[in-house]
């Protein structure tokens, strides 16, 4: 399917703390307005609805909400990283002759309705992790993505320095977006005071806690081609699924990932090489991904990424652009960033950013992870 399928309208609305009244619905269905009226095309158009975000049956709502009836929805769930997956499956469902015009959105309201709290959501008591976690005090996600911090830096002898790097970068980032939710100045000694949430991940280690939706169009390149916006093209992807939420199966989280060969899968499809990326765009719900995603897909050596961080080197004019809107860190993180870190990338690669551009950018590689390490994609989109 490489070079078939092309992302032709996105949108975003409710970014940083919804309105009263709005609810998750509301909000994706405006998205969807606004990625539609993006692309040029109109809800009759729309075949195929691809939406999450809670446990109903949320394609059929959005159908419904907009006035529409697809042949074609899809309501998977695989955590964070479930917008990009939606791609994927629209690419199929096309494929297949099952529609033509594919909508995928995601909204919440988690930050208006306060229901996002530290230890996270309440767990069935008789699923895995309301009986093997939940009771002995685990943070969820938070503590386990403390534990894979904890053990990176000991096995590779670095400082928090290593992740106020990513810290810092992201915020930099971010003062260049408008729709920034975190845009005040930061520095290492701010970042190194911040409040220990969870040893050793620092409340700055942590992302943001916002209300947003977002919404994007897919349809064949042909189709995309004749209509208002350049097409951003799906040129490779790989995804790995492995567990639900609690990686209690994995002997080393370090060396037992997927990532290296998924990264390989998918720049293989878009036959092209590391080298040729303009940009990487990692989902930074903590900053140990993007060390740990870096080493991982082969951009540095392993325990090399304190190395490759040092002196704001994925930061704005820092040569290796991540996570260019701010990320999850500091832009918006309203719970599946994998909807944000996607429409970022289609922005960047049609030349619209604003001040934060990256110049001349014509390919771009997205990672984006799941649940609790549960879940791993990667992307890589190009300018038509």
């Amino acid at each position: 399917m490489r070079g078939r399928y092309a992302i032709v309208g996105v949108g975003e609305t409710g970014l940083g703390k919804a309105a009263p009244g709005d609810t998750a619905l509301s909000l994706q269905c405006r998205s969807a307005r606004e990625a539609l009226l993006d692309a040029g095309l109109l809800l009759t158009d729309v075949d195929g609805v691809f939406a999450h975000w809670d446990d109903r049956a949320s394609a059929m709502l959005v159908s419904e909400y907009l006035g529409i009836q697809p042949r074609y929805v899809d309501s998977t769930v695989v955590g964070g990283q479930s917008n990009i997956t939606h791609l994927v499956h629209a690419m199929a469902a096309i494929e297949a002759g099952l529609c033509e015009v594919a909508l995928v959105t995601w909204g919440s309201t988690q930050r208006l309705d306060q229901s996002r709290q530290r230890g996270g959501l309440m767990q069935d008591a008789r699923m895995p992790m309301g009986q093997f976690a939940a009771p002995y005090g685990m943070l969820n996600p938070i503590g386990w993505y403390a534990m894979l911090a904890r053990l990176y830096l000991d096995r590779w002898g670095v400082g928090p320095e290593c992740l106020g790097e990513v810290a810092l970068a992201a915020r930099r980032w971010a003062q260049l977006n408008p729709n920034a939710s975190a845009r005040d100045p930061l520095t290492m000694a701010q970042y190194l005071a911040s409040p220990m949430i969870a040893d050793p991940l620092r409340k700055l280690d942590i992302c943001q806690v916002n209300d947003g939706a977002g919404a994007m169009v897919l349809t064949r390149v042909e189709r995309a081609r004749a209509l208002k916006r350049p097409p951003v093209v799906v040129q490779g992807f790989a995804d790995s699924h492995r567990h639900h939420m609690t990686p209690f199966a994995v002997t080393d989280w370090l060396d037992e990932q997927p990532l290296r060969g998924l990264a390989d899968e998918a720049l293989a499809m878009a036959r092209i090489d590391r080298s040729d990326l303009d940009m990487v765009q990692i989902y930074d719900a903590f900053t140990i991904n993007v060390p740990f995603g870096l080493e991982a897909m082969g951009f540095c050596e392993p325990g090399g990424a304190a190395d490759f961080l040092r002196g704001g080197r994925i930061a704005p004019g820092g040569g290796f652009p991540v996570n260019t809107s701010g990320g999850g860190l500091s832009f918006n993180h309203s719970g599946q960033f994998g909807m944000q870190l996607t429409i970022e990338t289609v922005r960047q690669l049609r030349g619209e950013c604003g001040a934060r551009q990256v110049p001349g950018a014509r390919h771009a590689l997205v990672q984006a992870t799941g649940m609790v390490m549960s879940a791993y994609m990667v992307m890589v989109l190009a300018a038509a």
